[in-house]
């Protein structure tokens, strides 16, 4: 497994949101301003807003909630990530689960979630890849890899692998029993949503011959078979999403 990371430097007036004086995320001055007002129990101070809560989940969905109707946070999903405890290296392990919140509340806090990333290949040597739909909140219209996604609270890797290999392109589970985990890196970058701290877990999959993907969510509006050579064209020419291109760059083949 890698530990490898791109982890990009924050700007130093970033505050570092703490949960009883542990670490979990950060946040820009504006966030914190926000976050400060409306969080119980919250407190800024020598850099950092310090937060107490017995029921952080709770008080953080209902802040998150606020801060929808503000316009504060976009692409509400429904849909629940886990909050860690934080590791030294969670490339490489996982933290205790300290709370769950709404997905799209993540970057505003800088809260650090988890996704998968599925490397497919055809026999002929050639990557599957898809294009991001056009409707996309992130990066509309650019490249991705076969299948991937956010690894939602209480959901297992190798379940989430499959459910996207599924729904973005596809691929029956008798096919996606062939996954095998190639590792993980981690992704940390300033957003105008906040900051994206995510951790990606990375699998590979053989696909037999002829086999054609077919989105089925609306999440991919086409798939396009590269050659070694020609993805590493797409790749330098900046053509896929941030994500995908640092993982193909860690765990792709070499043409």
């Amino acid at each position: 497994m890698s530990n490898e990371s791109l982890l990009e430097s924050l700007p130093v007036d970033w505050l570092r949101l703490t949960l009883q004086e542990v670490p979990i995320g950060w946040l820009s001055p504006h966030r914190a301003a926000l976050a400060a007002r409306w969080l119980p129990g919250a407190v800024l101070k020598s850099g950092e807003l310090n937060w107490v809560s017995e029921s952080p989940g709770e008080e953080l969905a209902a802040v998150a909630v606020l801060l929808r109707e503000q316009g504060e946070i976009a692409g509400w999903r429904n849909e629940a990530y886990a909050c860690e405890s934080p590791l030294a290296d969670p490339c490489n392990g996982f933290g205790t689960e300290l709370f769950r919140l709404e997905r799209a509340a993540f970057r505003f806090f800088g809260l650090m979630s988890r996704a998968v990333h599925v490397n497919a290949w055809l026999p002929d040597g050639r990557m599957v890849c898809g294009r991001r739909a056009l409707h996309k909140a992130t990066d509309p219209g650019r490249l991705d890899n076969c299948a991937a996604g956010g690894l939602a609270a209480g959901e297992s890797l190798l379940d989430c692998a499959r459910r996207e290999l599924w729904e973005e392109a596809g691929v029956p589970a008798v096919l996606s029993q062939g996954l095998l985990p190639s590792g993980a890196v981690r992704s940390r970058r300033i957003e105008s949503e906040g900051l994206h701290d995510e951790v990606l877990h990375v699998f590979e999959l053989e696909l037999p011959p002829g086999f054609e993907p077919c989105n089925r969510d609306g999440e991919v509006s086409e798939f396009v078979c590269l050659s070694p050579a020609q993805l590493r064209q797409r790749l330098d020419a900046g053509e896929f999403s941030p994500d995908a291109e640092l993982v193909i760059r860690h765990f792709g083949r070499e043409p």
